[in-house]
């Protein structure tokens, strides 16, 4: 099936991971390793995080965290309560049953409300644990495992998606849940998190999803579209011209 009105000999030989990695580490400085948190709480915030911005996520985390002493506390409460705490975080009438779910599931396994056995797990074992839970995809999946437990599975967020199709590591017609297994098998374990963060550094600073800056993008020489892009810009500027996208 025809995905591209390009040929691919037309189009720019992609980066490896490495390589791209290391462009990108030049511009945005290398990755620090973000704060394990308990598995538990990893997955109550990733959840929450579901189609709303890191501030209001973060926000509804905290505003969870104040209003109950625990997450037995949180199990227990009416789910009118522990909805009205998350409303910030958007959908609050499906998060919050999502997460009582989880938390019953979790005391009737395991007799208390932890997830840490799940860094002693094989990283298939512990993929298929989680995706249990219904709500529970591959994004929030691969967060958990890799935030939290430092296993190498790799999230594919709206960020990472767009730079990889732009960057051709991933063909255009890719959905999320296709693209986790496609970049899965070409990033190597010891670049997971720098992959995942730099990739998203750059989705949020300049590989936008409206107005990407490619004039000042490292890597337009291996993007689709980039180049093209640039040849626009540079007209517009010798017109006079506002910038388009």
């Amino acid at each position: 099936m025809k995905t591209n009105s390009r040929t691919p000999a037309s189009l720019p030989r992609p980066l490896s991971p490495a390589r791209l990695c290391a462009r990108l580490e030049k511009t945005y400085g290398p990755v620090e390793p973000p704060e394990q948190w308990p598995v538990l709480d990893e997955l109550v915030a990733v959840i929450l995080s579901q189609n709303t911005s890191d501030r209001n996520s973060g926000a509804a985390f905290e505003e969870l965290k104040r209003r109950f002493p625990d997450w037995d506390a949180v199990r227990r409460a009416p789910v009118a309560r522990v909805a009205e705490a998350i409303r910030v975080a958007g959908l609050a009438d499906q998060k919050a049953p999502r997460i009582q779910h989880v938390l019953r599931r979790v005391l009737e396994q395991h007799g208390r409300l932890s997830l840490e056995f799940l860094h002693d797990l094989p990283v298939r074992e512990a993929i298929d644990y989680l995706r249990q839970f219904p709500g529970v995809g591959p994004k929030t999946v691969a967060c958990v495992l890799l935030f939290a437990c430092r296993k190498p599975v790799l999230p594919v967020d709206t960020h990472v998606h767009r730079v990889s199709q732009r960057l051709g590591l991933i063909g255009e017609n890719v959905d999320a849940a296709k693209a986790h297994e496609l970049l899965a098998s070409q990033v190597p374990e010891r670049l997971v998190l720098d992959f995942h963060i730099q990739l998203i550094r750059h989705g949020r600073t300049v590989c936008t999803a409206v107005r990407p800056e490619c004039d000042r993008c490292v890597l337009v020489d291996r993007c689709a579209s980039g180049p093209a892009r640039l040849n626009e810009i540079g007209r517009s500027a010798s017109l006079g011209r506002p910038r388009r996208t």
